[in-house]
């Protein structure tokens, strides 16, 4: 588990940082009241800290020295202070920490928990930086990386696009106007061609033309501009933080009209809508097809027994084993209560079975805990292997293999053929 370091010389608000992340995180907190304290502990830990929440003004450390030593040891710094006159905040910024918060605003303590999570999922997320000012792709990868972005760089447009090619799941292009063999105009349409606003956004930045810059960037694809000679780090990160937090909220919201929102699955409106162009494709000998039925066995009794809780845990038991399990060519699906679709593209010809075979013994092998009460559950699978005359026949033929595993006694996989 991650843990964060809280260095605050006041009782109040030590304790409710440390109660507000038990409470509403997934990171430990170790809480000290002052910089000795702080140093003996990053010490003794190896500075294995996530994150740390400062107070600037600490009895031994009147002056911000503890974000001097926090940042030097490389670990992203949120200062919490109840003084933020320009001088100081001026002061705080110049320290490459990662953000800061008032104490005297009842929504700061939120506001760290936000960031604290935001950062985590930064780690994640690609961003590119293009630029042909040395000084400035420097500057921008290391604001980025304070904020723990996965970050890739380009020195022109032609080099960003050799960029994205390796890299399809950039998030994020932060981009200069004027730059040889390509401009930052040019490299936004291209980008456009491939990729539309919802997947992937684009943040122009230049030091000429200011206000006329910003409209052509708009207007050639770009979600943001920010002007060079006026560059904040505190509005830099809040752009780049609500263009990213913009794609995620559409992604949320495909998500919800395509996935299970128990299991995470697809439901059963993405399964036909997809597998129907998969199908398609297979019956064009593009591809091979198989697809298999699956259903939790004794799954009333799992309800009935041990209450709805554990019905779902079993649901999203066998729900993680089979989506770690297939391939991201393949469809995963609940199609109903505790029945799950599977297509698979080009499975082992030769021996079609292996693969639902093992599928039925990790879920069979792994227990769910349940309450302290470890449980075990398992599948019976039916699997059509020939192409039908239509996708929906295909499916039809899988579940009528499986009611045949399940007449035979269960916990089986019945493949069509053997």
């Amino acid at each position: 588990m991650e843990t964060d370091l809280i260095v605050e010389d006041t009782s109040f608000f030590g304790l409710m940082i440390k109660d507000k992340l038990k409470a509403e995180t997934a990171f430990e907190a170790i809480w000290v009241r002052s910089m000795t304290e702080a140093v003996a502990v990053l010490d003794e830990a190896g500075n294995n800290f996530f994150a740390a929440i400062l107070d600037f003004n600490l009895p031994d450390a009147p002056h911000g020295e503890i974000v001097d030593e926090v940042v030097a040891r490389h670990i992203p710094v949120i200062v919490f202070t109840s003084d933020l006159s320009e001088e100081v905040r001026e002061l705080v910024w110049s320290k490459n920490v990662a953000d800061y918060a008032l104490k005297d605003d009842s929504q700061s303590l939120d506001y760290i928990i936000s960031m604290l999570n935001r950062i985590r999922k930064n780690a994640g997320i690609k961003v590119l930086a293009v630029d042909d000012s040395m000084l400035f792709r420097k500057i921008l990868t290391d604001l980025l990386k304070i904020h723990r972005y996965n970050v890739l760089i380009a020195c022109n447009g032609v080099e960003a696009l050799e960029v994205l090619e390796k890299h399809p799941d950039v998030k994020l292009v932060i981009t200069d106007f004027s730059m040889p063999e390509m401009d930052g105009f040019t490299l936004t349409r291209k980008i456009r061609e491939r990729y539309n606003k919802n997947q992937l956004a684009i943040i122009g930045i230049s030091s000429e033309g200011k206000n006329l810059l910003a409209a052509r960037f708009i207007k050639s694809g770009a979600n943001d501009f920010i002007i060079k000679q006026s560059f904040l780090t505190e509005e830099f990160y809040s752009r780049v933080t609500q263009n990213i937090e913009n794609l995620e909220h559409i992604q949320m919201l495909k998500d919800a009209s395509v996935k299970d929102f128990l299991t995470g699955l697809y439901n059963r409106r993405y399964f036909f809508d997809v597998g129907q162009k998969l199908f398609a494709n297979a019956a064009r000998k593009n591809l091979t097809l198989g697809c298999a039925m699956v259903d939790i066995d004794h799954f009333k009794k799992v309800n009935d027994i041990y209450g709805h809780e554990a019905g779902d845990l079993a649901l999203c038991h066998v729900s993680s084993i089979l989506k770690n399990r297939m391939r991201e060519s393949d469809i995963v699906a609940r199609v109903g209560g505790e029945e799950f679709c599977i297509l698979a593209v080009n499975i082992n010809a030769e021996n079609p079975g292996e693969l639902f075979e093992e599928l039925r013994r990790k879920v069979a092998e792994y227990p769910i805990d349940i309450g302290g009460q470890s449980i075990k559950v398992a599948v019976s699978i039916g699997v059509a292997t020939e192409l039908a005359s239509s996708l929906d026949d295909m499916v039809c033929h899988a579940d009528k293999l499986l009611y045949k595993a399940k007449n035979s006694g269960r916990n089986q996989v019945i493949i069509s053929g053997e």
